[in-house]
Formats: C-alpha cells, sequence, structure tokens
C-alpha cells in the first residue's frame, strides 16, 4: 500500500505573500537608509562555541580539500560580516538562512531566517531606536502602547522578585520553586548563569512586551557573549546588550560590539571549557574572525532579529510553521 506524503507547504499563500511583502520593507528601510546589502557564506570552517549553540556539520571533498574537510553551517552570519567591517566595507545589512541543531518547536525551525545588520559608530542605545523604527512600522496592527526599555534587573525584579546582582544561589532556587518551575535534568546548582536562564524563560519573558516592544538591557556581565562590559564602581559590570520582546516572544538580540581580540579569544576558550565539562561536542573557533579583530574592527553595535518570528507576530500566528513553506518535517 502506497504512503501518502503530505508534500503541500504548510503556510497558506496569502502568509507567503505577506511574508514576501515584509520581506520588501525590510530592504527598502535599509535601502532609504545608506545600508549596503551583502552577501556571506553559509558554511564556515569555523562553528560558533556557545554551549547552548549546536551547529550543523556537512562534508565537503573536493579541489582544495582532496583529503575531506569538515563544515558548519552558520548558526548567524555575525563573524563573516565583522571581517567586512574591518575590510572598511560601512553599515551593512544581511538577510539569510542560519541553522541550529535540535532546535524545533512552536517559534523554532532548525533552519530559519535571520536579519542581522552593523553600524559603525553606533552604541547599544542607539542601534535599539534603529531597531524600534523598524520593527514598530511592521507591527503597527500588533502593538498599542509605546515602546519600553527596562534593565535585565529591572525586569527581574519586576515579575521574579529577585535582584539578579545580590541573590544567592539558594534564593536563585527558591524562587523557581515558588514559580512552579520543574527540576531540569542536569542543571547544575552552581551555575549561576544557567539559573538566572531558567527563571528568565520561565518567569519573565512571558510577561514582557504584551501590545508594545520592550527592550530589555545592561545584562550581567557573565552574559556578555559578544558584547562589551561596562564597568562604572560601584555598580555591578554590565554587558552592553539588549533584547527585544513583543508579545512574550524574543524577537532581536544586539550588542555594542567587543573589539578586543585578545578578550573574543579568551572568551572563546572559556566556551569551549564549558563545552567539554557538559560533553558537547568540540568545535573549532573562528581564527578568521580573531585575525580580522586584531586588525582593528570599527566601533559599532550589531543586531539579529528573528525574520520568521517578525513574520508571525505581524500575522498574529501562533506557530512558526504558519509562515514558512516547508518546515523541518515537510524538507
Amino acid at each position: 500500500m502506497k504512503v501518502k506524503i503530505d508534500w503541500r507547504p504548510t503556510a497558506t499563500q496569502e502568509n507567503l505573500q505577506a511574508r514576501a511583502m515584509i520581506l520588501a520593507a525590510l530592504r527598502h528601510f535599509f535601502a532609504a537608509r545608506g545600508v549596503l546589502e551583502v552577501e556571506t557564506p553559509v558554511l564556515s570552517a569555523a562553528a560558533a562555541t556557545a554551549p547552548h549553540l549546536q551547529s550543523l556539520v556537512t562534508h565537503y571533498s573536493g579541489p582544495t580539500a582532496p583529503h575531506g574537510r569538515e563544515l558548519f553551517l552558520q548558526t548567524s552570519p555575525e563573524f563573516a560580516m565583522k571581517r567586512l567591517l574591518a575590510a572598511g566595507s560601512g553599515p551593512i545589512y544581511q538577510i539569510c538562512k542560519a541553522f541550529r541543531n535540535g532546535e524545533a518547536g512552536r517559534l523554532h525551525n532548525p533552519e530559519f531566517t535571520l536579519l542581522e545588520w552593523y553600524r559603525p559608530g553606533f552604541d547599544q542605545h542607539v542601534l535599539m531606536d534603529e531597531v524600534e523604527a523598524l520593527v514598530a512600522n511592521l507591527l503597527v496592527d500588533v502593538l498599542a502602547a509605546p515602546a519600553e526599555r527596562i534593565t535585565y534587573a529591572e525586569a527581574f525584579r519586576r515579575y521574579a522578585a529577585v535582584d539578579v546582582h545580590k541573590a544567592s544561589m539558594a534564593a536563585l532556587q527558591d524562587c523557581a520553586r515558588a514559580g512552579g518551575i520543574a527540576a531540569v535534568p542536569g542543571l547544575d546548582d552552581h551555575d549561576r548563569t544557567a539559573w538566572l536562564e531558567l527563571l528568565l524563560t520561565h518567569l519573565v519573558e512571558p510577561q514582557l512586551g504584551h501590545g508594545r516592544l520592550c527592550f530589555i538591557h545592561d545584562y550581567p556581565a557573565a552574559q556578555a557573549a559578544l558584547a562589551r562590559i561596562r564597568h562604572h564602581p560601584p555598580a555591578p559590570a554590565v554587558a552592553e546588550r539588549f533584547e527585544l520582546y513583543v508579545n512574550g516572544v524574543e524577537l532581536a538580540s544586539g550588542y555594542h560590539e567587543l573589539l578586543d581580540s585578545g578578550e573574543q579569544r579568551r572568551r572563546f576558550e572559556q566556551d569551549k571549557s564549558l563545552r567539554r565539562a557538559a560533553q558537547l561536542a568540540d568545535v573549532p573557533p573562528d581564527e578568521n574572525l580573531l585575525a580580522a579583530l586584531e586588525e582593528g574592527l570599527p566601533a559599532c553595535a550589531g543586531v539579529a532579529v528573528g525574520v520568521d518570528r517578525l513574520v508571525m507576530l505581524a500575522l498574529g500566528a501562533t506557530d512558526i510553521r504558519e509562515v514558512l513553506a516547508f518546515p523541518i518535517d515537510r524538507a
């Protein structure tokens, strides 16, 4: 008996047309502001080292690699775009495919579309202004109140009653239990960042950005990722990064970009140590990026926006499958 294959797209024709209009609007926005559209390779010899990112791997055999070569599908175009910036590109943006292994669900597909852009001379606050100008125009029918900007610490005070800079590990764990968060197998009782992430996703994020844009900024320094760290004693050090939420959905992540190649290498090595401790696959750091940073990256800020989620929010969709032609199970 022949098995019937469901080959049709999961998005309606109307949603695909709306998606095309949004993509056109994104390109018009940047063209009007003189930001250059670029393309960089989807395949790389290096991978994202962050422990929470798992790359998809492929193998190339042929000219330049007679014995074969392992390559990684990008989790973001960030490293290649920074190499363009270091080479003098000026402000740039890209709309591209990115890939993350193991991520599938209502808001995730392992192959997804990212909008990423970089602005020399901007810090994270000026970049938030530009993100707001772009997103508010596309979500005009969704937003009922002015945009809000609050610090990471303030968000936790409001929605979890926790002081992120002073609370003990026991206090964070008590907060999780009080919030009805089930125990997570393998969660390290001494990993402060992991417990804060657990509280963020379960208690804080669902409260953010209802009917408005909500920017969370000034993350704990331990969560700097690729951002600069700001020190103003006696206040705690904070990472100059932000995330944007709309209706409880994380839509964008931005940084006042780190310029120091030595510090970037140290963070890569720290990531690799964390990966080993978690028994995750070891991955090579991007030596091309480190060389570009040594040459000199201009002071800049950059941001990545999830295009699929942006389309979801614009159309009032509740599942990413409603805005994709063919999600992973129909690929």
